[in-house]
């Protein structure tokens, strides 16, 4: 090998970490040495480049130090399908649970809180904390089961590292634990400050930004990114850089651009990306598929181009489901069939496959690509 293919061979190893390490940031915006090393790693390798990578093209901000790197994500667009923290068990963390996860951080950034802390020392400091504002926290197992919750996500995040013993055994029965912290990264987790006249609407939303980063944004972070969604601007870029557009995704982020006549999306070949899974396991996401092949069936020449359904045609769809269906599914959709259509729906919005209104549920036309196409093998019938 000549030096010259050495170089080439280094050159292409190093763009290939690049952006893989790119896609690890997008997919999880905290990494950190305790619970990836290896990612860790490539990213402290690559530090500079990827921190021009994301400020020129996506406009974030990222973040690395010794211990861990933190991707500084913008506010999402209003338009775009909000996420929230979910329990383990897939509930919403919802008002209460975001207090008591402020609360902890609190806790943790408090004088004297040094590298380890016990759990119970840390619950304390949560309590007392939350007295001072007059945030109920009691003893209950309900409230244990929230803290824990709470802890779960610093957990998650790589903030806390259990060392003996675990903050679920602590919730069940208030056994010790023993906590790593990774200190300097909790000043970090908020990506921007929050004063005492911070105003909810400003934190939320995104900043000024040129049409074409607030494009490459919602490519790279939306499922579906609708025209009726774009402003003229964002438009313009996506007609007039189509070739740049699918060569900056390719080359940084490893996703293919698909525009159509309703909108483009950044396909992400490896599947790796998406924080849901589509189609996957699980009752609601087969339910969601499954109602958009039968709704898309439902038109005729006489529906063509329109893709709205009013809700009792929804309801009796989803309810011919059940009856098909419903002894391989969770046993409360059977029971209760409001909770089916909620889930669904709120699947397929999350999605951009759908979009709810008072009278019908809307499919966007990518929810087509999704439709099942029977096809023969031999005297069965499958489906792709």
């Amino acid at each position: 090998m000549t030096s010259s293919d050495r170089t080439l061979a280094t050159s292409r190893q190093d763009a290939a970490e690049i952006r893989e390490a790119a896609r690890i940031l997008l997919r999880t915006p905290i990494v950190t040495v305790a619970r990836s090393p290896e990612s860790m790693s490539v990213i402290r390798k690559h530090a500079a480049t990827l921190r021009k990578l994301f400020a020129t093209n996506v406009g974030y901000h990222l973040v690395v130090e010794a211990s861990f790197a933190r991707l500084a994500k913008s506010p999402p667009e209003h338009s775009a399908a909000q996420r929230v923290v979910n329990r383990r068990n897939g509930t919403p963390f919802g008002a209460r649970g975001y207090t008591l996860l402020a609360l902890a951080c609190s806790a943790l950034l408090a004088p004297g809180v040094g590298e380890q802390i016990l759990l119970s020392a840390l619950v304390t400091q949560m309590r007392t904390d939350a007295a001072q504002q007059e945030i109920p926290l009691s003893d209950s197992i309900a409230d244990r089961r929230l803290v824990v919750a709470a802890l779960a996500v610093l957990l998650e995040w790589g903030v806390l590292t259990e060392v003996d013993g675990t903050v679920a055994q602590w919730g069940e029965s208030a056994e010790e634990a023993l906590l790593t912290i990774c200190r300097p990264l909790l000043p970090h987790l908020l990506t921007r400050p929050i004063g005492s006249g911070a105003d909810r609407h400003d934190l939320l939303t995104p900043e000024p930004d040129s049409p074409r980063r607030r494009l490459r944004r919602r490519l790279v972070e939306e499922p579906v990114v609708l025209r009726s969604d774009l402003d003229p601007d964002e438009l313009d870029v996506l007609s007039r850089e189509r070739s740049e557009l699918t060569r900056m995704l390719g080359d940084a982020f490893g996703l293919v651009l698909e525009v159509r006549a309703e909108g483009a999306l950044g396909y992400d070949p490896a599947a790796s990306l998406s924080d849901i899974e589509f189609p996957g396991t699980g009752s609601a996401k087969q339910a969601a598929l499954l109602l958009i092949g039968a709704l898309l069936d439902l038109m005729d020449d006489s529906t063509a181009g329109s893709m709205e359904f009013a809700w009792p045609v929804v309801d009796s769809v989803l309810a011919d489901l059940v009856r098909a269906y419903g002894r391989a599914w969770r046993s409360e959709y059977a029971d209760a069939p409001e909770v089916l259509r909620d889930d669904t729906v709120a699947l397929l919005t999350a999605l951009r496959l759908a979009e709810s209104t008072p009278d019908v549920l809307v499919l966007n036309a990518a929810a087509a690509r999704y439709r099942p196409q029977p096809k023969a093998v031999g005297t069965q019938l499958t489906f792709d």
